[in-house]
């Protein structure tokens, strides 16, 4: 492991959805709504976490075929009339991101929620001034894991991977992101990784939480050799 990238982050992009936010029951919700308005099977909260992932643009092709644009517009009119509801910061997240600005950490968003939606989640929780840069889905000319959505943060962060900067997510797409990208992975969630969840796409570290997070931050900077 290069020690470059034991060092505290210059900049840190974060994923969105379960990461942050806690968004699993919005999506089940209306992700089962769209496939029962598509005539498809519903899917059980476990099959729901295990294939939620790409962008829209990305995985619906593949579930609807021909009708994908026509489930895009389904899924959009039921998330759009229940995403607010159901937004709830996960534990630790607002602290966290407060003390990363403190510390002179540039923070940005780079998620595979479509960027319209998710500025406004992002804008509801008051959180618009933490970041330099919020990136959904559609506003790169393609969605992560492609580094498009990434250079974009990039460059309003004002620093690129050998900062460094980490990417944080909850998903094997954003340590594939971060390979890609040159950015430290570091995955962070509570539930541990699943047997052969991650193979091809390594982390650098695996936190439960912001305050996990945080405190990593914290010994970076205090004790670089730590």
């Amino acid at each position: 492991m290069s020690p470059d990238r034991d060092r505290a982050p210059k900049g840190v992009i974060f994923d969105w959805d379960n990461t942050l936010v806690d968004s699993w029951a919005c999506i089940h919700e209306a992700m089962n709504r769209t496939l029962e308005r598509m005539g498809h099977p519903l899917w059980t909260f476990g099959e729901m976490k295990s294939r939620v992932a790409l962008s829209l643009r990305d995985s619906f092709p593949g579930l609807f075929g021909h009708r994908w644009e026509q489930a895009r517009e389904v899924f959009y009119d039921v998330f759009n009339a229940i995403h607010l509801d159901h937004l709830r910061p996960l534990p630790h997240i607002p602290a966290m991101l407060e003390a990363l600005r403190d510390h002179g950490i540039r923070l940005a968003v780079v998620s595979n929620k479509n960027g319209d939606f998710l500025r406004e989640e992002v804008f509801h929780l008051g959180w618009g001034e933490m970041f330099d840069r919020v990136i959904g889905a559609t506003d790169a000319v393609r969605d992560k894991p492609d580094p498009a959505p990434v250079d974009l943060a990039f460059a309003s962060m004002g620093c690129g991977p050998e900062g460094p900067v980490w990417f944080v997510g909850d998903a094997s797409v954003d340590m594939d992101c971060a390979a890609r990208t040159g950015c430290v992975p570091v995955l962070m969630r509570v539930d541990p990784p699943g047997p052969a969840e991650f193979d091809g796409t390594p982390f650098r570290w695996h936190l439960k939480d912001g305050n996990a997070l945080l405190a990593l931050v914290r010994e970076l900077v205090i004790d670089p050799d730590a």
